[in-house]
């Protein structure tokens, strides 16, 4: 308790001295102000974490000091000290933020007592905050959210390559959060105040693709009425994000790879050479391999943009994720849209772990945001859900024993064995998952 500050507002300087005296053999960090105005000034310069005040002073009152302080810090415990008793004075210091308050004379060993109660809650606070934040910052990064194993490597792969100038592909299915990924690089790179322009590749039509990425000077062709920057002119001195690059002509590659060699372009219909001073990152759910085996893809652009390459895995291999990212989606989709929905109700959540997630994040977000617009009850349910989500294997209407005996098996098999880890995501204790398993006669696959 040596760390706590606390200052000490009273006029009548006997009884300053006095609570100094007591709280400094306690072993507390004291100081004392002898008005309002004085204490007001030490608290501009100092802060401290309990505050003893007296509600009658002359000029600036203790409850002047009171509302001042706890709109500054609402986080300090504010003491009123009164010798009047007067119940309606008390009542209104602890609707603006009294912790508590003492009546003159008071027990030395009462204040203690009082003093070593607020200490306690403060540092469970501080340790509650701590854990808190330690726990988003190991769970969230950038605009990405996982607990699971393989979210936490990719989370470490890019903090890793970030720093790099190299080109880097993603590779993943629909939905998995490509272009968070392309944008968390973005953030964490030296180039994270340059801009970061979006292409997404499948979207352009292949006969506008070239000036859209290389822009065109005025009269280049029959639409061209005025000269256009490109997106790669637009990417100067940040990144640029080629979404879905395999979807791109072969044609539209060429030009790309003379890009990516000579860092250097042309508007269309231009003669002025634009240097190309941007870091390029690529996305695709495409097998690029399986498309140059095809001839559908060429295989040198491949290799200039595989200098580094990484895949975000899919939902139905992370599903430790889905908790965490459907209470951000809860609070994301109630606040914008005003509904009051606080949580999801432990079936309609055990559905949701048994679904596979073809479309992956995406398909979760909208699944709960469609749940949020839809739902008539606090808590999400089941029927809110906008698909079937009856496990594998199983017909609709089994019995509950047989649903949950596959739910237990699959977590378990997904989390090969690790009872302790399946125990969380099925948020029972081990002793309970112990017994199911015996239950259900469960075994390890072979």
């Amino acid at each position: 308790m040596s760390g706590t500050q606390i200052l000490i507002v009273d006029d009548e300087r006997i009884m300053r001295d006095s609570l100094a005296g007591w709280l400094i053999r306690d072993g507390h960090a004291v100081e004392t102000a002898v008005s309002g105005e004085e204490a007001l000034e030490i608290i501009k310069k100092k802060r401290f974490d309990i505050l003893l005040v007296d509600i009658r002073m002359e000029g600036i009152s203790g409850l002047e000091v009171l509302r001042q302080v706890t709109e500054s810090d609402p986080d300090v415990a504010v003491i009123m000290i009164t010798a009047y008793g007067s119940i309606s004075t008390a009542i209104e210091a602890m609707k603006n933020g009294a912790r508590d308050y003492l009546l003159k004379p008071f027990d030395p060993e009462e204040l203690g007592v009082l003093i070593e109660k607020i200490v306690d809650e403060q540092a469970r606070s501080r340790e509650t905050l701590f854990l808190k934040e330690a726990y988003e910052e190991r769970t969230r990064f950038e605009s990405m959210i996982g607990q699971s194993r393989s979210m936490q490597s990719v989370f470490d792969f890019i903090r890793d390559i970030a720093p790099s100038e190299a080109t880097i592909l993603i590779t993943g299915e629909t939905g998995t959060g490509k272009g968070l990924a392309a944008k968390a690089i973005h953030s964490q790179s030296p180039r994270c105040d340059g801009p970061f322009v979006v292409v997404n590749c499948g979207a352009i039509p292949e006969h506008l693709m070239e000036s859209e990425l290389f822009g065109h000077q005025k009269g280049a062709f029959t639409d061209a009425k005025e000269t256009k920057k490109g997106r790669l002119e637009l990417a100067h001195g940040g990144t640029l994000f080629l979404d879905e690059i395999g979807e791109i002509g072969m044609r539209m590659q060429i030009d790309l790879l003379r890009v990516l060699e000579d860092r250097v372009f042309y508007r269309v219909g231009g003669t002025q050479p634009i240097e190309a001073d941007f870091r390029v990152i690529t996305a695709t759910n495409r097998d690029l391999e399986e498309a140059i085996a095809k001839e559908a893809f060429r295989e040198d652009l491949f290799y200039r943009l595989n200098v580094i390459s990484f895949a975000m895995p899919p939902l139905r291999e992370r599903k430790e994720d889905i908790p965490l990212l459907v209470e951000h989606f809860l609070h994301r989709f109630s606040r914008e849209t005003n509904r009051p929905v606080d949580g999801i109700s432990r079936e309609a959540l055990d559905e949701m772990m048994l679904y596979d997630w073809p479309g992956n994040v995406r398909e979760l977000q909208n699944a709960v945001e469609r749940a949020v617009v839809v739902g008539k009850k606090r808590k999400i349910q089941p029927e809110d859900l906008p698909f079937c989500l009856a496990p594998a294997g199983l017909p609709t209407g089994s019995a509950l024993k047989d649903v949950e005996k596959a739910h237990i098996a699959r977590v378990l098999n997904e989390n090969q064995w690790n009872v302790a880890r399946t125990a969380r995501i099925l948020e029972i204790d081990r002793s309970t998952l112990y017994t199911k398993i015996r239950k259900y006669n469960l075994e390890p696959p072979e």
